[in-house]
């Protein structure tokens, strides 16, 4: 009888789970089609809206689970920046759409310091047609207001506020954790890497001299171009600025007004009467507002000709890694990518968009091997996104030319290696104690016993290799001698304005200025197409493996928001094997 009720127990459970399974599939599947369903068309009287509700990376998506929020079943759609900027470049020359409405309250945001210059650019460039560009929100954040500062006139609500504060890095370190759990970490890197700072979280408690130095110049750099262009936009003198904002003297609305940051204070409904002012003509009986994301969907990319040659464009995003796969930088995965451009006759040009810290040395070698057989056969140029460092640049340092943001962060010239100790912390933490048997001196070497004398020299001969085969490329590259190489390397970390300056990049230039030196130098003229290389994930696998991350990370964010980058870096540091070319600085805008 136990049996029975055992039996037909489980067996409902079973039949309850499938049925929760099957809701659960429905539920998604209706959220899918829900997003799916809406069609969109521009009105004759459009005005374009970008609220940044889309979310704008710097490489297309290739998730088939992206936008996917388990906690409402809804899929919201995410813009790249070739899409953003296609779309802009179009809308100016579009009857339909009578300007622009910034309205920066989305929670999409904007994938990176140098991608949200690149948006600022494109939205200047757009008021050149002489249609209008006018900004409101009800707070301002520092990223928000600078691209706001394209526009030709800035609003804000009455009761607002405004983050204009200055640009900081912080750093968190681990040692004392560490120390705790009994973990030991052990540093291998060049002694002319002292600014190669990847390490220093897990081995100190404080930033050295040097990271702290470099650190400093980079924001200097950074925030002098973001408020800058501010000044120049707004009419602000740059001392003033300085003084403002050490003074915390814009944050509130009629402050910000006082001092020329905005135009005005009033409420939404108010901007009926702003459109009026500029020119703007109502559809029917209201505005018409169409989305940046619902405008794209609407953009055909022109063909410029039958016989056109092509423009391929390649997108290395995220860290560098072994192998092959998807949703980082694969070693093997890209050179493959890399090698189909070379072996396509359409394809007569090549941009390579980097947007990466670096990691692995190997992998970034094979791609490196890839990039020179490219630039043989035809033209190379690389367009840095908002972080081309360390790895990043080893595989950026080949090409004909390269491009970058002045918000772009690159160099980071150097490598090291970082040896995890793990028994003690097992036995006096854990009870747990490792035992086993070699053949050899070095079999079990990093596995039962700190390193030996000869371990340590055998792992720092491979950093010393790799980092002069690093400095040697990065010579050949960009026709540098060694020398001056070697004292702009180091591990240090530069701005795109400091890398122009001193010879590693070629000139200031986002996405669009990297195809269009492309077209020029192969000869093409306005008669060639852009195309994009993107690996498209396939298959049922691909979709579970990315609803399973989002719904792991759904569940895992509420309670651990504020720690889960930290706790992502951490565990891509300590997951590093062999010698690494990473940078861990992202210096961005909120």
């Amino acid at each position: 009888m136990n049996f029975i009720k055992t039996f037909l127990a489980g067996l409902l459970a079973f039949f309850v789970g499938m049925c929760l399974v099957v809701v659960f599939w429905i539920a998604v599947i209706a959220g899918l089609m829900g997003s799916m369903e809406k069609s969109v068309s521009v009105p004759a009287k459009a005005i374009l809206k970008i609220d940044l509700a889309e979310g704008i990376s710097d490489a297309p998506v290739s998730d088939p689970m992206a936008g996917f929020d388990p906690a409402t079943l809804r899929f919201s759609h995410s813009l790249s920046l070739m899409e953003a900027l296609r779309a802009l470049e179009a809308a100016a020359d579009d009857e339909r759409i009578q300007g622009i409405y910034l309205r920066l309250n989305g929670g999409g945001g904007v994938g990176g310091a140098a991608v949200m210059e690149e948006l600022r650019e494109a939205i200047a460039a757009f008021r050149e047609s002489g249609k209008f560009v006018v900004s409101y929100n009800e707070t301002y954040s520092q990223g928000a207001y600078y691209l706001a500062s394209a526009a030709d006139k800035i609003y804000m609500q009455p009761e607002g506020g405004m983050d204009w504060v200055g640009m900081s890095s912080q750093l968190m370190f681990y040692k004392g954790l560490l120390d705790k759990l009994d973990l030991k970490v052990e540093v291998f890197r060049p002694t002319v890497c002292r600014y190669k700072s990847a390490v220093e979280p897990y081995i100190l408690t404080r930033m050295s001299d040097e990271n702290r130095r470099q650190m400093q110049e980079l924001v200097d750099s950074m925030w002098a171009t973001l408020s800058g262009d501010v000044c120049e936009a707004r009419g602000i003198d740059p001392a003033e600025m300085k003084r403002l904002t050490d003074n915390l003297q814009v944050v509130l609305p009629e402050d910000a007004l006082a001092h020329g940051f905005v135009d005005g204070l009033v409420y939404e409904d108010q901007m009926d009467d702003i459109f009026v002012e500029l020119g703007a003509e109502k559809e029917s009986d209201d505005y018409a507002f169409v989305t940046l994301g619902d405008y794209a969907s609407q953009v055909t990319v022109p063909l410029r000709g039958i016989d056109a040659g092509s423009v391929a464009v390649v997108y290395a995003d995220g860290e560098i890694v072994d192998g092959e796969g998807s949703g980082k930088i694969y070693g093997n995965t890209l050179a493959r990518t890399l090698r189909e451009q070379r072996e396509d006759d359409k394809v007569k040009a090549v941009v390579v968009r980097v947007n990466s810290p670096g990691g692995s040395a190997l992998a970034s070698d094979i791609i490196w091997r890839e990039m020179e057989l490219l630039r043989a056969e035809k033209p190379v140029v690389v367009s840095m996104g908002s972080y081309a460092a360390s790895g990043g640049y080893y595989i950026s340092c080949p090409a004909d030319v390269v491009l970058a943001d002045r918000l772009t962060l690159t160099g980071s010239i150097g490598v090291f290696g970082m040896y995890l100790y793990t028994p003690d912390a097992l036995k006096n933490k854990l009870g747990i104690t490792l035992d086993g048997v070699k053949s050899n001196a070095s079999a079990d070497m990093g596995t039962m016993a700190p390193l030996t004398p000869a371990q340590r020299a055998s792992i720092m001969r491979g950093v010393d290799k790799v980092y002069e085969t690093f400095t040697g490329k990065v010579a050949a590259g960009r026709n540098l001698p060694v020398e001056r190489v070697l004292e702009i390397a180091g591990g240090r970390v530069w701005s795109g304005t400091e890398a122009k300056r001193i010879g590693l990049i070629d000139d200031f230039g986002g996405l669009k200025a990297a195809v269009a030196v492309a077209a020029d130098k192969a000869g093409l003229g306005d008669d060639y197409r852009v195309v994009e290389a993107v690996d498209e994930p396939s298959g049922m696998a691909a979709f579970f493996a990315s609803l399973d991350a989002r719904v792991r990370a759904a569940f895992a964010r509420p309670e651990l928001d504020g720690v889960m980058e930290e706790y992502a870096a951490v565990k891509e540091a300590l997951s590093q094997r062999g010698v690494v070319m990473y940078c861990p600085y992202k210096v961005g805008l909120e």
